[in-house]
């Protein structure tokens, strides 16, 4: 082991602590997330963040290998499996868990050359932001930006969806749509462009609305809007609009 482990109550202050980080979505009070299963476990270590804390039950403590990478000065914490129960969001619990310190982003650093900056516009199912926060991820995206009403980048459903982008994607929340020098395009129904008409290569943002309404009308009013050409079908899932806009994007950006 990387370091002794030792038990943990039910009632240990900390365990409160991660609870109650959990449930509101937050980082804990020291500014922690709570990076629950193997694979956030690993991303975390990949992405070289400070992992302060791993909690976990004694079968999964059993896997040496991942617990072992952990840095020396990592603390390890077993508790009971009904323990681990009051923790855990997902059906099939792993059994463990680890208590992570996330990058600390300025709006300057997620304006890269050129900037793609997702923004997400009341966009309230933790799902649906992080597999978008993946996909940004994974088609050069250079930020991501949780406007007033969407679902918290540290909810645990957001972390796990988003699979360990949210460590190296440069991410803020922020009330309402910065002031930017470049263009920002959002998805709208009618008197719209399509998408491969646009200049994707050139700096510029892209708004994806919540799930119900869309992207709130004055948000809508000072953006281009855009349109994604369907056949018989209105609306796209959230997630699903974001990848094709992203994928868009990459595809210019990739030309020679």
């Amino acid at each position: 082991m990387a370091a002794p482990v030792t038990p943990l109550g039910a009632r240990n202050p900390l365990c409160t602590t991660i609870r109650k980080a959990i449930q509101k979505g937050v980082r804990t009070d020291d500014g922690l997330v709570v990076a629950e299963g193997f694979h956030l476990l690993e991303e975390a270590r990949r992405s070289r963040l400070p992992i302060g804390t791993v909690i976990a039950t004694p079968a999964a403590l059993q896997n040496e290998a991942l617990v072992d990478s952990c840095p020396p000065e990592t603390r390890l914490f077993s508790v009971d499996p009904a323990t681990f129960a009051t923790f855990s969001t997902t059906e099939s619990p792993q059994g463990i868990l680890a208590l992570v310190r996330p990058p600390e982003w300025t709006l300057a650093g997620l304006l890269g050359h050129p900037a793609l900056v997702v923004l997400l516009d009341g966009l309230q199912d933790p799902g649906n932001a992080g597999a978008i926060v993946r996909s940004a991820e994974a088609f050069g995206a250079t930020g991501v930006i949780f406007l007033k009403g969407s679902a918290s980048p540290y909810h645990p459903k957001t972390l796990r969806a988003a699979a360990g982008s949210l460590f190296r994607l440069p991410f803020l929340a922020a009330a309402e749509l910065p002031a930017f020098d470049f263009p920002v395009y959002a998805t709208a129904a009618s008197a719209a462009q399509p998408i491969d008409a646009v200049d994707w290569r050139q700096p510029c943002g892209i708004v994806i609305g919540s799930e119900g309404r869309g992207v709130r009308p004055e948000i809508l009013a000072a953006c281009q809007p855009v349109t994604i050409p369907t056949e018989t079908v209105e609306s796209l899932n959230a997630a699903v609009a974001a990848g094709i806009l992203l994928y868009e994007a990459r595809r210019q950006r990739s030309r020679p």
